[in-house]
This record gives structure tokens, sequence and C-alpha cells, in this order.
């Protein structure tokens, strides 16, 4: 005997929580399915356990995707002002770190808190810890088998994210899910994730733990922010920001000291000639750094006993210092998924795929992706806003 919803909403992750929650609140009967054990994990390990909620700067050419306009319309409906009103309704205290970035200044346990207590409001069915089984469609009914249980509802949502993460449970089910449905699936791959570098340029491994300033750049995307070298190869914002525009094979090039002007090596050479290219380096750059760059410049001395010509080369090289990464440490580490499915089969309004009706898609598992910093947060509410209104 299966029991009747409104909507069986898969996922109760930030996207599945809060567009459950904002149809519970319109008077329908709602139930919240996830296999893990509780809602939320990764909101938990969000920010450093603080939730990185949303972005200020928040707007559609911060994110990804097939079709560059799809993320219009939910953003423009639910936007960062209305997250932070709720944020504030609750009297959880916050804090902009850098860039717009907006972090709980107690624990991201009080987000989940929060999406619960507005679950609740709606009157929310949450069902934690059960696997799914079979889920099928016929006679405009979707059925979904949970542990010993079955549920029908009209309506059926995917919100159950990308593979990042694994360790939390994280899948690739909803591409499972969206196939047999006939949605088609944008290749899934890692995003904000760190590149690995091998070969010559492995040396930079060895300076596992050096973090600087540099504009990162891959194709037409810029970034700038902090890079960190690690022991496997290149990370920090700046790297994790670039990974997501990055492919096999492109080079990735870091602008050291990006403060400096054209021809600020030569005007040195004229002003201090007698001062090391080493100690000027070290006017801007961590000391194992400027070791490595000096080293791979193949210049040592003087700014006076070198031309011009060779200190214009090493600005250019500075300016555009080349990595070829060979990889990333994938969806393990990635914090999000690029691709999914595809946003050419859903409306921008209301998330629904237009070739199954009753069935929607929101958050990560959608063919979006936005840039670190709460940006893929803010997705998730709007996203799921506009799917919970419209159920």
């Amino acid at each position: 005997m299966s029991e009747t919803y409104d909507a069986i909403v898969l996922g109760a992750g930030a996207a599945g929580l809060f567009c459950a929650a904002t149809a519970g609140q319109r008077g329908k009967r709602v139930l919240l399915l996830d296999h893990a054990g509780q809602p939320g994990k990764k909101i938990l390990i969000s920010g450093g356990g603080r939730c990185n909620f949303t972005n200020i700067h928040t707007a559609p050419d911060r994110y990804l995707s097939g079709n560059a306009h799809f993320a219009k319309s939910a953003l423009s409906r639910y936007t960062a002002a209305d997250f932070i009103a709720m944020v504030d309704a609750y009297g959880i205290a916050w804090h902009e770190k850098t860039l717009g970035q907006l972090f709980c200044d107690g624990s991201a346990k009080q987000i989940v808190a929060m999406l619960l207590e507005e679950c609740a409001k709606g009157g929310v069915e949450v069902n934690c810890g059960d696997a799914l089984g079979e889920i099928g469609h016929g006679d405009g009914l979707y059925r979904v088998a949970f542990g010993a249980r079955v549920a029908t509802a009209p309506a059926l949502v995917i919100a159950t994210g990308g593979p990042s993460i694994p360790k939390m449970g994280a899948t690739g089910v909803a591409y499972d899910l969206a196939r047999k449905f006939g949605l088609k699936v944008v290749q899934p791959r890692p995003a904000l994730v760190p590149l690995t570098l091998a070969g010559d340029e492995a040396l930079f491994r060895d300076l596992s733990g050096v973090s600087t300033e540099v504009v990162a750049r891959c194709g037409k995307a810029a970034f700038r922010e902090a890079a960190l070298f690690t022991h496997r190869g290149l990370s920090g914002p700046a790297i994790l920001q670039i990974s997501s525009y990055w492919q096999r094979g492109q080079t990735v090039t870091t602008q050291f000291l990006p403060d400096r002007a054209e021809g600020w090596l030569r005007e040195a050479k004229r002003e201090r000639p007698r001062i090391s290219l080493r100690k000027v380096l070290g006017e801007g750059l961590p000391e194992r750094l400027v070791d490595v760059l000096c080293e791979r410049l193949g210049l040592s001395g003087e700014l006076g006993a070198m031309s011009d010509k060779a200190l214009a080369a090493a600005e250019v090289k500075l300016a555009r210092w080349p990595f070829v990464p060979d990889g990333s440490e994938g969806f393990a580490k990635a914090e999000v998924t690029a691709g999914g499915i595809d946003t050419a089969g859903l409306s921008s309004k209301t998330m629904e795929a237009r070739k199954v009706p009753g069935l929607y898609v929101i958050g990560e598992a959608a063919d979006v992706t936005g840039w670190l910093g709460g940006y893929n947060f803010q997705w998730a509410w709007a996203s799921a806003r506009a799917a919970g209104l419209a159920i």
C-alpha cells in the first residue's frame, strides 16, 4: 500500500530542504527523502563549519552552464537579500568575510536548524537514512520505494546534488534518474577543485604550504586571489576558481606580483642597481617561492648586471607563468560538480522538465555551477524556491 503526497523531494541538502519547506508552506503535502542518516550534511561542513550561505555579489555571470541565461530567472526572483532576511529573522548572526562572502558567526548547524524549522512550519515529512529503491512513473504519478515503504506523488523533485565529496554520501543518482526519464546530461566533472602537477612542474610541489596572491587565468577567465602550492600541485581560492573553467590539456597562467606595472624590474635596476633579483622579488613573494622562480628564470645576482632584455623577459614570465596541470584531485576534493542535467530540457522559471510533467531538477543536480564563495548556495536557494512555488 503506497502513501500519497503532493510532492516527493529527493535529497535533503540545501536545495531539497528549501524546496520542501517552500512547497509545504503553500499547503502541499511533501515527503523529503535522503539516504544519508541526517539532513544537510554538506551544509554542515561548508565554510569550515560556518556555512558560506550566500554572496551579496550574486549575478548570472558568476555561473557556468551550457545555457548562460538559464539561471537569470530564478536568481532574479529569489536574491541574496531575500535569504539574508530569513537568516536575520531567525536571529542568526553573520559576517562578510571577503568578496561578498557571508558566513555564520557561529555554526553551520544554525542554517540546517533554520531549514528544518521552515520544513516543520510546512508540515514536511522528513525521512533520512532509508536507501532509495525503485523509482517509476505512470498514470501521472511518480512512485518511490524507500526502506520498506512506497510513496506516490504527481511531482518529483531531483535535489540529490552531484558526485562531489563522495565521503559525505554524494552519488550520481541524479543523472541516472535524468536518463531514466529521458533528460540529457552534460558530462559531469569536478569543479572548485585543486589541480595536480607532474613532470618538470613537479618541482613546485616542493613548495607545499607556500601561498601568495596571484591572478590565475585560463582562457577568458581570470581570478585574483591566493594560490597555494600543495604536495600534489596547486590549490587556494584563485586555483579553485579557475579549475571550473580548466579542461585537460589547457594551460593555466599565474601572474605573480599582480600590482607591479610593466617595466618594474627595469625601473628597479635604474633606481637600485646593486639590489639582487632575489631580494627585489622577496619584497612581494615568499622566500621559498622566490628561490624556485629565480632558478627557473636562470637569473641571479644584482639587477645592474642584467640586461634590460633579460629583465623584460623575466617580467613577462612572472606575469604569465604557465602551468599545464595533468589533472585535478577529482570528485573526492571537489567542492561542487560542473555539468549535470542539461538545462535545455528544463524550464528556467519553474525548474520543471519540459517533456516530463511533474519532474523538477534543482540545485547542483542541474548544469549550473557557481563561483567559489556562496554562489552555489544562492543557486540552491533560488532554484529551490522556483520549484517549490511551482509544484
